[in-house]
C-alpha cells in the first residue's frame, strides 16, 4: 500500500456519556423543521418531503470549548437542535424499522454566517460557506438511545448570557426523527457515525464576541460555549 504524502486528518470524536467515544462520519442537517421558524425566515413549510444541507465532520467543535467568531461575516446565528447518532447502516429503511439505526442524542448548535447564506439565496447559491465552516457544529457529548425513554416531550432550549433566546418541544418538530431516517435513505446510504442535525425552533438570532451560549433538551449533557 502506498504511503500516504501526508498524515490523514484525525476522524473527531465526540464523548459518550457512560464512557466512550463517537467517530464522526457525515452531518445531515434538516431545513425548516420547525414551523415556527421556517415562519420567522420567511417561509412556509412544504409537508411533502423534508429537505437537508450538510456540514463537514471537521466543522465539529466540542461543547465546551470557545468559539472563534468566524471570518468574513457580520451576523454570526445561533439554532439549537436535537442531533441523532447513528449506528447502523440503512438505506431504505422503512419508517417502523428506522429508530432501530439510532445511537443516541445529543444536545448541538448549528452556527450560521447569515449573511453569507442570505447572500448566497438571493443568487440561487449553495448555502455552504454559511453553514459548513470551521467551529460551525457544536455538539455536546452524547446520550445512549438505551438510556432513554421516549423524547417527544422533552423540552429544547437555548439561553445566551443567561436569557432564553429559543424554547420549545421536539414534539413540534415537523417531521419526526423516524420520518427524517427514512427519508434521509433514500438519499443517501447512512452509516455508523452519521449524524442529523434535526433542526431549529423560533427565536435564532444574532451572537457576538463575549456571548455565552448553554443549550439543553432535557437531561442529556448541555451544549455550551464562548464566543471569543
Amino acid at each position: 500500500m502506498t504511503d500516504t504524502i501526508f498524515p490523514p486528518r484525525p476522524t473527531p470524536v465526540i464523548p459518550v456519556q457512560g464512557g466512550g467515544s463517537f467517530p464522526v462520519g457525515r452531518i445531515f442537517c434538516v431545513g425548516r423543521n420547525y414551523a415556527d421558524h421556517a415562519a420567522e425566515m420567511g417561509h412556509e413549510v412544504d409537508r411533502e418531503a423534508p429537505f437537508y444541507f450538510t456540514k463537514s465532520a471537521h466543522a465539529v467543535l466540542l461543547s465546551g470549548q470557545n468559539m472563534p467568531y468566524p471570518p468574513r461575516t457580520q451576523d454570526l446565528h445561533h439554532e439549537m437542535e436535537l442531533v441523532v447518532a447513528i449506528s447502523e447502516t440503512a438505506k431504505n429503511i422503512a419508517k417502523a424499522d428506522a429508530m432501530n439505526v439510532v445511537f443516541g442524542y445529543g444536545c448541538g448548535l448549528d452556527m450560521t454566517r447569515r449573511d453569507l447564506q442570505a447572500a448566497a439565496k438571493e443568487k440561487r447559491r449553495p448555502w455552504d460557506t454559511g453553514k459548513d465552516f470551521d467551529n460551525a457544529a457544536i455538539i455536546a457529548p452524547l446520550t445512549p438511545k438505551a438510556d432513554t425513554a421516549d423524547i417527544g416531550h422533552l423540552a429544547i432550549k437555548l439561553d445566551v448570557n443567561g436569557e432564553t433566546r429559543q424554547q420549545a418541544k421536539l414534539s413540534d418538530m415537523v417531521w419526526s426523527i423516524p420520518e427524517v431516517i427514512t427519508d434521509l435513505s433514500t438519499l443517501y446510504t447512512l452509516h455508523p457515525g452519521d449524524l442529523i442535525m434535526t433542526g431549529t425552533p423560533a427565536g435564532v438570532g444574532a451572537v457576538a464576541k463575549g456571548d455565552v451560549l448553554r443549550g439543553t433538551i432535557g437531561d442529556f449533557a448541555a451544549v455550551e460555549t464562548t464566543i471569543i
